[in-house]
């Protein structure tokens, strides 16, 4: 006989359910930036690509709050979240490329496919994301490349070289952390994090007026990033 300790908690179905969905919304975001960058409206690009980026952010907390594994299995929450950052970090700032006058139009369609390429590479790898919380190899940040492209406005050859520089960086096996997971000087990390993300999107939203110095500011967070990253893994086991 089922009794009612088998049941499962009808709120909690729907929470999980829920976070799914909140998910998925990630994909109608990308969908509004695509069709931003279409008409060129860069600020409301960087709007839809803002809101994707904190559901990225977010959902992850709220699938562990929420149970999703237990409450909402027969979704494959993984897999949702690897579709939607193929979307939203790799194809969207790809159009962006083709679109926007921020490389050399003669490579503006190689640059494109080649971070196409990368990154089907950097996503379907077995152990793309370790299980110490990392990312293996440059994890496809592709939409903050393109928004830094905008916002710097150096000579394209030289947003060129940069990006054919992250492209390498994809098959060099250097362990990424993942901010929000990492448990190596975990509260400095996402409280610059956190820092990092709010100031950014203060400044970004102002855009085409947006304070320089924010822009300079924000390598303080990227040289962290990069220099925890780098720190040898068995320290981030201390």
């Amino acid at each position: 006989m089922t009794t009612s300790e088998n049941k499962p908690n009808i709120f909690r179905v729907i929470a999980a359910w829920g976070v799914h969905l909140f998910t998925a919304s990630g994909a109608v975001f990308g969908l509004l930036a695509i069709l931003s960058i279409f008409e060129k409206d860069w600020k409301m690009m960087i709007v839809w690509m803002v809101v994707a980026m904190l559901v990225d952010g977010f959902d992850g907390m709220l699938a562990r709050w929420a149970d999703v594994k237990k409450y909402a299995n027969g979704i494959d929450g993984a897999l949702l979240d690897n579709i939607l950052d193929y979307q939203n970090y790799v194809m969207v700032p790809a159009l962006f490329l083709i679109k926007a006058d921020v490389l050399p139009e003669s490579v503006r369609l190689l640059s494109a496919c080649s971070i196409l390429l990368t990154s089907a590479y950097q996503f379907t790898q077995t152990d793309a994301k370790t299980d110490d919380h990392h990312f293996k190899g440059f994890p496809s940040y592709w939409n903050v490349a393109a928004l830094y492209m905008l916002l710097m406005n150096l000579p394209q050859w030289v947003n060129f070289g940069f990006l054919m520089l992250f492209n390498v960086m994809v098959f060099i096996p250097i362990k990424y952390i993942y901010p929000t997971r990492n448990t190596y000087l975990r509260k400095l990390t996402l409280g610059l994090t956190y820092l990092y993300g709010a100031v950014g999107i203060w400044g970004l939203i102002q855009y085409p007026n947006q304070p320089q110095w924010v822009v300079w500011a924000s390598f303080i967070y990227v040289a962290y990033y990069i220099g925890l990253s780098l720190i040898p893994k068995k320290a981030h086991a201390s």
